[in-house]
């Protein structure tokens, strides 16, 4: 299986000191819209990434805890760095579809993980959806907000 690039270059970049912050802001900087919550990407595996996001005031509601779509925006960051790690470069992906459950206030800074059992990618040969569960907990580890992000995942 041929990796992504994405997920050559976080590779290359975690286990040097610093470099999971270094690949994270390259993360901002290739997808600008994430930067609004500050991600970290901490860890991205096959089939698992994990993303935290601080609670700073850019991201406060009118309650000062961590807005509901800031919330949705960690849960997608870690959906597309587990894609990027899971699927190979002989096919591409695309969100398609989020459903969002808000099970608490998010008065912590964030952690999103994503978590799926990859399919037989050599069995996929014309459009497929996967859905990709993602929990966002809060700082003692109890889930705040539970999505499932539906795929699209085609051949290339």
């Amino acid at each position: 299986m041929t990796s992504s690039l994405t997920y050559r270059a976080w590779q290359s970049l975690s286990g040097k000191p610093g470099g999971s912050r270094i690949f994270s802001v390259a993360a901002m900087a290739r997808v600008p819209y994430f930067a609004s919550v500050l991600p970290h990407v901490v860890r991205m595996e096959l089939g698992l990434a994990e993303v935290e996001i601080p609670k700073w005031p850019m991201i406060h509601n009118h309650l000062h805890t961590v807005h509901a779509i800031a919330s949705c925006n960690a849960a997608e960051m870690a959906m597309g760095m587990l894609m990027e790690a899971t699927v190979p470069s002989t096919h591409r992906w695309i969100p398609k579809a989020m459903n969002v459950q808000y099970l608490q206030k998010a008065t912590t800074s964030l952690r999103a993980t994503a978590q799926l059992d990859a399919p037989d990618f050599g069995t996929i040969s014309e459009g497929t959806e996967i859905v990709v569960p993602v929990s966002v907990t809060d700082r003692h580890g109890v889930e705040v907000v539970h999505a499932e992000i539906t795929t699209w995942v085609t051949p290339k």
